[in-house]
């Protein structure tokens, strides 16, 4: 997809007699947004948006082995063939000059080293002001530039990882934590942010006066003759983009929420980092056990942590979530966190961690996968609605929430007559198309255009044909799911899918090892490029508990949620 971003000049901070100002370069793209107010506790908010940067250049996928040995023998073999060459040079030079007729000049030697040395200087002066300066450096570390949203009560910034597996939000309440403000417009906009600023953000000190500025004095730029008018195109990858709305249709969801004290998750942190596992499992076990506190446990060490805390008075239920060492970007946060609530929707899914700064609110949203590629991403797809509202219910919920800006669920229902699950159908479709927000901290959803349009296969592309593919195998019931067998630390799936017999090994973290199809697509491919239909239909049977769920109506989608959630 591609996007256009306009920018009138750098965010950045500026210094004037004992106060500093944090001025934010809106995208001038979009909607007029304005914010002009003091931060009531800068250091606060610095450690913050420290921790949502960390979020931002998150980058878990593998990474190649240090060669660091390879490249100095490299080195010293081409230090060793330049002697060669040099020695060889000077003799063959020798040679030439004995036979010429002609004088060479004294100083030819010496104006030729002088001008290499010019042009090599400029040159590295050159490449120089393109690392510090070319945007496309910045790119590969982070898709696309911040959202910053100035709703009524809050101000929030949003971001997703680089490695397309972390959502990160961090929400200061304009009440307590921003004096007032000269000028608000409301709304929803990039902005410019680069590692400058970031480097900005340490300098913020309590003994002078900064101010958070979203300046609205870029969208009255009728031309883009000005100077620091910058207008940058960039080709945002569709898997970053559908990444990023699938975790937002997940907070839309219900879920079942786990309240942990900050000595529970500091030594869940602390565990995490000075430990590595070798093997599998590798999954974050909650034991949620009805009139006992929470229990962690860490796999394969089977490392348990304690929580201190009331009992839980919800049913008994043993959820797995993977992808635990991006939750050391909360440990910046442990001074300042109060308590952390952790949202679950069910193993192997998307989870919401919230920590409760005081004025401040940081969620950050794991998607249940490291490497956001499509065969793991399709456990969440199991979770959506199986009936699409219509285009009617859309468009009523729509100018409801742009008229009101936020509204709870049961406002909306109120408001709009609709039942609940087709209200939290509508709602998961607007967040799924980047119209709306889940703000799990305050518990109730924001009008918020993540993108200046609405977002379709347009613009995100269409989906893995081969799990599309598997969708259609499973609603016509040709996929048959024939044994399920514990075997070497995972299982072994057999079965048929649209007349094809199939057989996989899933290991203790749920990830295919080895896979047997007699599809072309599994013969040209393997699973190198993700399974085949029939592979992925037959895996989907397995992680239903039913294959009644294949019918299910919205009523019942809605109703299985909601047990899942109950007292």
């Amino acid at each position: 997809m591609n996007l256009k971003f306009a920018y009138l000049g750098h965010s950045g901070l500026q210094t004037s007699g004992g106060s500093q100002a944090l001025s934010f370069a809106p995208n001038l793209a979009r909607e007029t947004v304005a914010f002009d107010a003091p931060l009531l506790q800068p250091l606060r908010f610095r450690e913050a948006i420290s921790a949502l940067h960390d979020v931002v250049i998150s980058d878990l996928r593998f990474q190649p082995k240090d060669k660091t040995a390879y490249e100095a023998w490299k080195k010293s073999e081409q230090t060793r063939q330049s002697a060669i060459r040099r020695a060889t040079y000077q003799a063959v030079r020798a040679e030439v000059l004995a036979r010429q007729s002609d004088p060479v000049p004294p100083d030819l030697e010496r104006q030729f080293y002088r001008c290499r040395k010019v042009y090599w200087n400029a040159r590295q002066q050159y490449s120089t002001y393109l690392l510090n300066n070319d945007r496309e450096l910045w790119r590969q570390l982070m898709p696309c530039d911040p959202v910053i949203t100035v709703a009524e009560d809050v101000v929030f910034f949003e971001c997703f990882s680089a490695d397309e597996s972390s959502y990160g939000c961090l929400s200061v309440d304009r009440s307590s934590g921003f004096g007032p403000s000269a000028e608000t417009r409301l709304g929803t906009t990039n902005v410019d942010y680069s590692w400058e600023l970031l480097h900005h953000f340490q300098s913020l000190r309590t003994y002078r006066e900064t101010r958070l500025k979203v300046d609205p004095a870029g969208f009255n730029v009728a031309t883009a003759g000005q100077a620091e008018y910058r207008e940058e195109k960039i080709d945002l990858p569709d898997g970053w983009l559908r990444g990023f709305m699938q975790t937002q249709s997940a907070m839309t969801l219900p879920s079942r929420r786990v309240t942990l004290t900050r000595e529970a998750v500091y030594s869940l942190l602390a565990f995490l980092k000075s430990h590595k596992a070798r093997k599998s499992p590798r999954a974050l076990r909650f034991e949620l056990i009805a009139g006992q506190p929470p229990q962690l446990v860490l796999e394969p060490w089977e490392q348990r942590i304690p929580v201190h805390g009331p009992p839980l008075t919800q049913s008994s239920e043993l959820i797995r979530i993977w992808g635990r060492q991006r939750l050391l970007a909360l440990a910046r946060l442990l001074p300042l966190a109060e308590k952390f609530e952790v949202h679950l929707l069910g193993t192997g899914l998307p989870s919401f961690w919230i920590a409760d700064l005081g004025n401040m609110k940081l969620t950050l949203g794991l998607s249940g996968w490291t490497a956001n590629d499509w065969t793991r991403g399709s456990a969440l797809d199991l979770l959506a609605p199986p009936a699409q509202p219509s285009a009617e219910t859309l468009a009523r919920i729509a100018v409801y929430l742009q008229q009101q800006r936020a509204a709870s669920l049961s406002e909306i229902c109120t408001r709009t007559g609709d039942q609940p699950a087709l209200v939290v159908a509508a709602l998961n479709r607007l967040a799924q198309s980047g119209q709306l927000i889940h703000d799990l901290a305050q518990g109730v959803y924001r009008w918020r255009q993540i993108m200046p349009m609405v977002l379709g296969e347009a613009e995100m592309g269409p989906p893995n044909p081969e799990f599309t593919a598997s969708q259609e195998i499973l609603k016509l019931r040709r996929a048959v799911l024939e044994s399920r067998t514990e075997a070497g630390g995972g299982v072994l799936l057999t079965g048929k899918a649209d007349g094809k017999p199939v057989e996989m090994f899933l290991n203790a973290d749920g990830l295919i090892k080895r896979a047997k199809c007699l599809c072309s697509h599994h013969h040209k491919f393997g699973i190198r490029a993700g399974p085949c239909r029939h592979l992925l239909a037959v895996r989907s049977l397995a992680m239903r508990k039913t294959e009644s769920g294949v019918e299910m109506t919205l009523a019942d989608w809605y109703q299985q949620l909601k047990n899942f959630t109950a007292n």
